[in-house]
């Protein structure tokens, strides 16, 4: 008897095979050919460490403007599994995934796959028998190894390259840099947007012929604090108002976008108002996400050193507020003392939370952590820092709600979960009287 929802495939891919990271290719090749799986539209690849989902926003929003019928693989998701499969800009209904997933478990005969293997392959084959213009695939972890790496890209994206995930890809950036490489193709366009790239990159699109387009030297930018203009190859945009986006790091995810499309604008030219109007309305949940109220919220998925030092940065330019009141929640693999070192001189009031995930560190253990930095005098924090403890996210932001003022702001950051954890209502509208 086949699983009859979307949840119950769910739970029967986390059952099926014996490891949640599996780092082989060759499962999913096979799978790809008795499938039949491959896509008639270009196909644009994005991997990297952190700015992924932004490059992937950024590229439907400006495709969607052209007039094109896109179609976006992207993960993970904060609240309903279908957030990872969109179409012409909105998610499937998880009812139109359900032939996927049974089509995939007949094809696998007695083949185990991993839960991401699985799912990949069942959204991928949602999305292929779209009739589609672009189809953006946002890579997992790595490149080379990910499952997305059995289709071959048009274009390949590198974003931003940092430390993440060490044990799978690698103990520097020039190892993590030969992972991520592993998406370029001979012959075809890879655009690096990240302003200081491992050498590696360079080095594999040399051994294999790639057409690397680099930030710096294929294509640049440059603005004020009105607007930007961006110069290619052989295009140029000028006058363009930022990305809609918040951040420090959007202009480079934005250029890299600008470069893709440089690179196939033979088969999907675009027009300066399609650039215009997409950065303009671009949205991304959960990516420095400010929502309004009193006190002020912000949702961020940072969950690395790299991207929790850009969110320091951005809350720095975010104006005064007298306390900084924060959600955290992540991983027990994650580097959390260099996370905790970035964030711990902005925030006066730690509201640490368990998560519904076996890797999720406990909210005693990170509190337990921080305090053992704290004596070690590792951190700089406000004098009065205090510290809780909670079962689940939102239970931590009602906490930090009750005694937040009117002026001050609370950040919740950190896993997919966490920011995930609060938006499961919907987003929350904070209004102290």
């Amino acid at each position: 008897m086949l699983p009859q929802t979307l949840d119950d495939w769910l739970a029967h891919c986390e059952r099926l095979h014996p490891k949640t990271i599996d780092m082989t290719l060759e499962r999913v090749q096979l799978m790809r050919d008795r499938l039949g799986l491959k896509f008639e539209a270009p196909v644009v690849m994005v991997a990297g460490t952190n700015g992924k989902g932004s490059t992937c926003a950024m590229l439907e929003c400006i495709a969607l403007q052209a007039g094109y019928r896109v179609g976006l693989y992207i993960k993970p998701h904060l609240v309903h599994f279908q957030e990872r499969c969109r179409v012409g800009g909105e998610s499937v209904t998880a009812e139109s995934l359900l032939p996927f997933f049974a089509a995939v478990e007949e094809a696998r005969g007695e083949m185990t796959l991993s839960y991401f293997e699985f799912t990949t392959l069942a959204i991928m084959l949602r999305l292929a028998a779209e009739p589609l213009d672009l189809v953006i695939l946002e890579v997992g972890l790595g490149g080379r190894l990910d499952a997305v790496n059995a289709i071959d890209a048009d274009c390949s994206v590198i974003t931003s390259i940092d430390l993440d995930h060490t044990e799978y890809l690698g103990p520097d950036r020039e190892s993590v840099g030969r992972e991520k490489a592993g998406i370029m193709r001979a012959g075809r366009p890879v655009v690096v947007s990240d302003p200081m790239p491992p050498a590696s990159l360079a080095a594999r699109a040399a051994e294999i012929g790639a057409d690397l387009r680099q930030l710096g030297k294929d294509f640049t930018y440059s603005g004020d604090r009105q607007q930007w203009q961006w110069t290619g190859r052989e295009k140029r945009f000028s006058g363009l108002a930022y990305p809609a986006l918040r951040g420090v790091n959007q202009l480079l995810n934005a250029s890299g976008v600008l470069a893709v499309f440089e690179a196939l604008y033979a088969r999907l030219p675009i027009s300066a108002q399609a650039v215009r109007n997409g950065l303009a309305m671009v949205e991304l949940p959960g990516r420095f996400q400010v929502v309004a109220g009193q006190p002020a919220l912000v949702l961020d998925v940072a969950h690395n050193p790299h991207a929790v030092a850009a969110l320091a940065q951005n809350l720095d330019q975010m104006g005064f507020f007298p306390r900084t009141h924060v959600v955290f929640g992540a991983m027990a693999d994650k580097d959390l003392a260099a996370i905790f070192q970035k964030m711990a001189p902005l925030v006066d009031a730690w509201h640490f939370c368990d998560l519904e995930i076996p890797r999720a560190a406990k909210a005693a253990d990170l509190r337990q952590q921080f305090e053992a930095l704290q004596q070690a005098g590792a951190l700089k924090t406000p004098p009065q820092v205090s510290l809780h403890s909670h079962a689940d996210p939102l239970a931590a932001l009602a906490a930090a709600a009750a005694v937040a003022d009117p002026a001050d702001r609370i950040l919740v950051f950190g896993s997919f979960y966490t920011v995930g954890g609060v938006l499961k209502q919907g987003v929350p509208r904070l209004q102290r009287a």
